[in-house]
C-alpha cells in the first residue's frame, strides 16, 4: 500500500559509488520523500552485468548469490539505474533456472527490484516532487531503463512536477547513445558515431541541461560533449527531482565544501 512505510534497501550501483556519489544521496531523499524508510546494505557489490554481458555465467553467477544475500528481507530494492535494476530484475532468475532453491531466492529479488523513478510513481504513487530548477532540460532514454523496465514516462511526469523546469523533448530519445557497457570499448568506432548522433540531437533541443536515469550513459554523452566543446550541462535525473543542484554537474569542478560521506545520516546501514 502507497501509505505504508515500506523498508526500502538503496542498490547504489557501482558508478554512482565510485563517480556520481550525490546520485545515492539524492535517491534517498526522493525515497525518504516519498515516505520509505531507507537502508544502505553494506555488503552490496557490482550487479555483475560486465561479466554477464562479456558472457562470464560463472562468475556472474557468484556476484549475483552475493547480492540476493545481501538484499534478502527488505521490501523493495531500488537502483538509481534502469541498467542494473534490469539486471537483477530481468536476468537474475535465468542464471539460477537450473538450481530450483537459488532460482526461488533470484525470483523473489527480481519481484522486489525497481528502478528508482518507477518505483516513487508505479509503487509510491507519487506523481509529483518538491523541487525547482529555473532552466530548461532535456531527457535521454537508456536502453535497458526504456526497452526492459518500461521506464519511459515515468520521468517526464515528475519533471512536469519541478517548479520553473521547462522540459524540451529529445529527438530519437529512445536510441542507444553507444556506451552499452563494454560495447563502447570493444566497437570504439560505432560507439563514437552513436554518441555524435546522440550530440546532435541534444544540441537541437536548445536545452542547457540533459538528463538520464543512468550514469553510463550520462558520462558517455558528457566525454563527447566536453570533446566536442560543447557547454550543456549533464545531470543524474534524481539530482534534480531531489533538488539537489548546489553539487556541480557532471564533470565539472568540485564544490568548495565537502560531499557528504557515504552513506546519508538518514540511511541506516546494514552489514
Amino acid at each position: 500500500m502507497a501509505d505504508e512505510k515500506p523498508n526500502v534497501a538503496l542498490f547504489a550501483t557501482c558508478l554512482v559509488d565510485l563517480f556520481r556519489p550525490t546520485v545515492g544521496f539524492a535517491a534517498a531523499r526522493l525515497l525518504e520523500d516519498a515516505g520509505c524508510e531507507v537502508s544502505v546494505p553494506h555488503v552490496q557489490t557490482c550487479c555483475g552485468q560486465p561479466a554477464y554481458n562479456n558472457g562470464d555465467r560463472k562468475d556472474t553467477r557468484r556476484i549475483a548469490a552475493k547480492v540476493i544475500k545481501a538484499f534478502a528481507g527488505y521490501d523493495y530494492v531500488v537502483a538509481p539505474s534502469g541498467s542494473c535494476a534490469a539486471m537483477i530484475r530481468r536476468h537474475y532468475p535465468e542464471l539460477f533456472k537450473d538450481d530450483p532453491k537459488r532460482a526461488e531466492a533470484a525470483q523473489d529479488l527480481a519481484d522486489r527490484t525497481y528502478e528508482l523513478v518507477s518505483f516513487i510513481t508505479d509503487v509510491r504513487g507519487r506523481r509529483a516532487v518538491v523541487a525547482r530548477h529555473d532552466g530548461s532540460c532535456t531527457y535521454h532514454d537508456s536502453c535497458s531503463g526504456l526497452r526492459e523496465l518500461g521506464v519511459r514516462e515515468q520521468p517526464r511526469t515528475l519533471l512536469r512536477s519541478v517548479f520553473g523546469l521547462d522540459l524540451h523533448e529529445l529527438p530519437d530519445s529512445d536510441v542507444c547513445c553507444g556506451f552499452g557497457g563494454t560495447f563502447c570499448v570493444k566497437y570504439p568506432e560505432i560507439s563514437n558515431r552513436m554518441v555524435e548522433e546522440k550530440v546532435k540531437n541534444v544540441q537541437e533541443t536548445g536545452a542547457e541541461m540533459l538528463l538520464a536515469g543512468d550514469l553510463g550513459c550520462l558520462m558517455n554523452i558528457w566525454g563527447k560533449l566536453r570533446r566536442d566543446g560543447v557547454d550543456i550541462q549533464v545531470r543524474h535525473v534524481a539530482e534534480v527531482l531531489a533538488g539537489m543542484l548546489d553539487r556541480p554537474p557532471i564533470g565539472e569542478i568540485k564544490p568548495k565544501r565537502d560531499v557528504p560521506s557515504w552513506p546519508p545520516a538518514s540511511a541506516s546501514v546494514q552489514d
